[in-house]
């Protein structure tokens, strides 16, 4: 398991099955357990050559490669207004709320249309579980105020 998996799992409260756990006979709750786990492994460490919310991304430099989708969430919340609200999370202190409407326009249309199809979730549930859940795995991801690497995301 990795750190993004293990902050994950402590922030949903270990309520979570894993992520492979799609399947028609899952309870509700666990269904959508494991589709806002999901939306937070898309969110914060994308496959490579995608960008947060499934988009393709442009050739990595090799400063980008290493780099984690938080890097790429981080300059949304910024561009879109809402960085003050992102530091909170990264920073030391206390973490901004944010609403799931405030969360739409911060990630932008485009991720969470994504977001929503990759996971299977309405994209108002899942904005309402992310506006409440990603704070905290932000916090917990940047315990120093420093941005973790998708290799540091992904390993054990």
């Amino acid at each position: 398991m990795g750190f993004l998996d293990e902050v994950i799992s402590a922030a949903l409260g270990a309520k979570a099955p894993p992520v492979q756990s799609q399947s028609p006979q899952v309870a509700p709750q666990q269904n959508q357990f494991s589709q806002i786990s999901a939306a937070l492994q898309e969110l914060l460490a994308p496959k490579q050559g995608q960008m947060p919310g499934g988009q393709a991304a442009a050739p990595a430099s090799p400063e980008q490669q290493s780099s984690s989708g938080l890097d790429a969430l981080l300059r949304q919340f910024q561009q879109n207004g809402f960085g003050e609200i992102i530091n909170s999370w990264i920073g030391p202190g206390q973490n901004q709320p944010i609403s799931p409407t405030d969360l739409r326009q911060a990630m932008g249309q485009n991720t969470v249309n994504n977001l929503s199809q990759q996971t299977g979730a309405p994209q108002d549930e899942l904005l309402a579980l992310l506006s409440k859940y990603l704070p905290g795995v932000v916090d917990k991801l940047t315990p120093n105020g420093q941005l973790p690497n998708q290799a540091d995301l992904r390993s054990g």
